[in-house]
């Protein structure tokens, strides 16, 4: 223990209870913005660092009380700016307090009558302002841009003597004004001042930092277990054991846990317990070490809370792979009673029901989760493949067959046709869903997918009461929250899909990125530009080489106003697709035609459009002079065998139709069958693909080459042509 003389600023939310009762999900996103893009940055500047978040406030260190007082001066500036424009109800407002006084130093703690009168003078301040103590005046006096404004001594509440107080005028126009005669201090004050530390403490001990995203009830994070085996090729299943922990701890109820996504991004990353807590917003950190030698398993586990720093379980296990299930269900059950939960008989249930008793298929479906995630076409690929194992090696794994419907309504939704076409793959989805609810009717993704395939088919309604039964069985899973966004967002509710993001967003701060995109799609229809931005942005970082991401970050730099980011962030999109340039404003407009509301379609289109996204793939445009009418074109298609080549690369293909439109499409890579027929001036196709939604583009003749050929162009394809018979 020791003894300093330190610089403390104090600052509460002026009617926090208030902000919260009317609006608590956009209050929190508010407040976390403010630290983020504020707060932070301004402590940063100022050399700041900050010694701990706590309970009712926090601590941060600078080098001298002038740093401290001119951080203070700035976020309160700052704030004022970023509130122009917001309505009164909805302003964010700070009161500070500073003071330079002498406290008490134990280990990474202060305590003492320094910190008291910081919060005692920050109860005096005005809303938006700055009061600081005599001392801390006297060491900031013309030292700082500000002007004062003397309130004399003060009596404040459990403290002894008196306490000179001082108003900022944070005017620029009153920088260097004092309205009253400042008291000199003493010689042995000037030497003692040496370090200023920063607290942010609240009204009544209420708000705190960590209330921007700690929850009131428990909350756990489960750092990625360490691979101590040596062989990297055995993080698949160290990572499996880590996320096994997490979904049989998202089973209890009243525990919040932080989602597989924020808590990988520590991965090979050692952190400090407590920015773990900080930056996830939980109290409660598990940590531990897999070592798996041929078919023996070492297991250490401990939880700490991270508050105090206390350990609160810890626990070795040796088994053999026979016994890894237990072991889950023994370490699950054991840190539940050191968090002081108890687990209903169904929640027990649940936790100690093995996914699986053959080891082999479990292999296989870790593997598979792992090569999922990458969001790369062939990962999605290879993890197909790799759940196709799993599901033969035993037909009643039910979270294999909800993984393998997860992933194929992804590729199914977002039309991966390279993948699987999208009649078989739809067709996947149901048959993996309905045989994972069959095996186990408590799983919650099932009811995720089915109401992500009802929105696609417009059955709102349906699509609604499905992903709220996925929430009431799983709602502390962040991805039945990401499908009930999605679902909501399509069905025309933005508010409702905002909230269910932000949810998402709490449990897991590190969403994949295709959840990401998903947010930032919400964010982005809601009006939320910046959010958008910042949620498409880290979605590139994360995936740069899915060039779907990037396109959509190009929409909201456009709905922001930053033209010239949108065409470059579209560019990038394009050329970074698994076939350059395939994506356009008609694959868009197709794609999104589930949109309750046309307007919200329609603010998409309009923003790609400005961000120079193509109307028809590979960039083709065609000669209005040169294309044909409806009357033509069925005189020219119906009944004949087109065949020519598609772009990009030119490869051959035909398409074959009937005089009944009864047709069937061929190339390299491709065979549809479908039906053609002429609508107005387009060509239609219509097939099991594309959602079952007729896919329509012009035909030109092709007059430039001299061939007497044409081009037929929709969403999907650009065929070069010419009628054979």
């Amino acid at each position: 223990m020791e003894r300093r003389l330190t610089a403390i600023l104090a600052a509460d939310v002026v009617g926090y209870s208030r902000l919260m009762g009317e609006d608590e999900v956009g209050t929190l996103e508010r407040l976390k913005s403010c630290r983020r893009e504020l707060v932070d940055p301004a402590i940063k500047e100022f050399h700041g660092r900050i010694i701990k978040l706590m309970g009712d406030g926090a601590l941060v260190e600078f080098a001298s009380v002038v740093d401290a007082v001119q951080c203070a001066a700035m976020i309160q500036r700052r704030m004022a700016d970023r509130n122009k424009g917001t309505a009164d109800a909805r302003q964010i407002l700070f009161r500070i307090g500073v003071n330079l006084g002498d406290v008490i130093v134990e280990e990474n703690d202060i305590y003492g009558d320094g910190v008291n009168i910081a919060a005692r003078l920050e109860s005096m301040a005005e809303p938006g302002g700055v009061c600081i103590s005599g001392t801390a005046f006297d060491h900031a006096l013309h030292k700082v841009d500000v002007g004062f404004a003397s309130l004399g001594e003060q009596r404040l509440k459990n403290i002894a003597d008196p306490v000179r107080a001082y108003r900022l005028l944070l005017d620029p126009a009153a920088s260097g004004k004092i309205t009253a005669a400042p008291h000199r201090p003493g010689s042995r004050v000037m030497i003692l001042a040496s370090v200023a530390a920063l607290a942010f403490a609240v009204l009544a001990g209420f708000f705190a930092w960590q209330k921007f995203s700690m929850p009131s009830r428990p909350s756990v994070a489960v750092l990625p277990f360490a691979n101590l085996g040596g062989d990297p090729g055995q993080d698949y299943f160290a990572d499996g054991i880590t996320e096994d922990l997490i979904t049989d701890l998202t089973k209890l109820s009243g525990l919040d846990v932080i989602a597989r996504n924020s808590v990988f991004a520590y991965k090979n990353k050692p952190a400090a317990l407590a920015d773990v807590a900080r930056d996830l917003g939980v109290r409660y950190v598990v940590e531990g070490s897999v070592r798996r030698t041929g078919e023996q398993i070492r297991l250490n586990a401990q939880l700490i809370d991270t508050a105090t720093g206390d350990n609160l379980w810890a626990n070795r296990f040796d088994r053999g792979m026979a016994g890894v299930f237990a072991v889950q269900d023994e370490m699950s059950g054991e840190i539940a009673k050191a968090l002081g939960m108890q687990p209903s008989a169904a929640e027990s249930e649940r936790m100690a029901r093995p996914p699986t008793e053959n080891l082999e298929a479990y292999d296989f479906y870790l593997r598979a989760e792992q090569t999922a995630r990458t969001g790369r076409r062939d990962g999605l690929r290879e993890a197909l493949a790799l759940y196709d194992k799993a599901e033969e090696l035993d037909p009643a794994f039910a979270e294999a067959f909800a993984a393998d419907a997860s992933m194929t309504v992804y590729i199914w939704r977002e039309s991966f046709n390279d993948i699987m076409q999208s009649a078989p793959a739809r067709k996947r989805a149901y048959e993996k869903a309905s045989r994972a609810l069959q095996l186990d009717p408590d799983l919650s993704s099932p009811y995720a997918i089915l109401g992500i395939m009802q929105v696609v088919d417009r059955r709102y309604e349906e699509a609604i009461a499905s992903v709220e039964r996925a929430v009431a069985l799983g709602p502390g899973d962040a991805e039945t929250q990401i499908a009930l966004g999605y679902v909501q967002l399509f069905a025309g509710n933005h508010a409702e899909a905002a909230a269910a993001v932000e949810t998402a967003l709490r449990l897991d701060p590190n969403l994949s990125p295709i959840n990401r995109q998903i947010a930032g799609l919400v964010f982005l229809i809601q009006g939320s530009n910046d959010k958008a931005i910042e949620a498409l942005e880290r979605t590139r970082h994360d995936a740069p080489s899915v060039g779907d991401f990037t396109v959509t970050l190009g929409a909201a730099y456009a709905r922001a106003g930053r033209l010239q980011d949108a065409k470059a962030a579209v560019a990038e999109g394009l050329g970074a697709m698994s076939t350059p340039g395939s994506d356009s404003l008609s694959a868009i407009r197709l794609n999104g035609a589930q949109y309750r509301n046309p307007q919200d379609l329609a603010l998409i289109i309009d923003a790609l459009q400005q961000a120079g996204l193509p109307e028809w793939p590979f960039g083709f445009t065609g000669d209005e002079r040169n294309r044909l009418k409806g009357e033509e074109i069925a005189s020219l298609v119906l009944g004949h065998t087109l065949q020519g080549q598609l772009e990009p690369g030119l490869q051959p293909a035909f398409l074959q139709i009937g005089s009944d439109g009864k047709a069937a499409f061929r190339s390299t890579t491709r065979l549809v069958t479908e039906t053609v027929r002429v609508d107005g001036d387009l060509l239609c196709e219509l097939s099991e693909n594309m959602f079952g939604r007729p896919d329509c583009g012009p035909v030109y003749k092709r007059g430039d080459d001299g061939s007497g050929g044409y081009s037929f162009v929709n969403s999907s394809k650009v065929f070069h042509f010419a009628v054979i018979q």
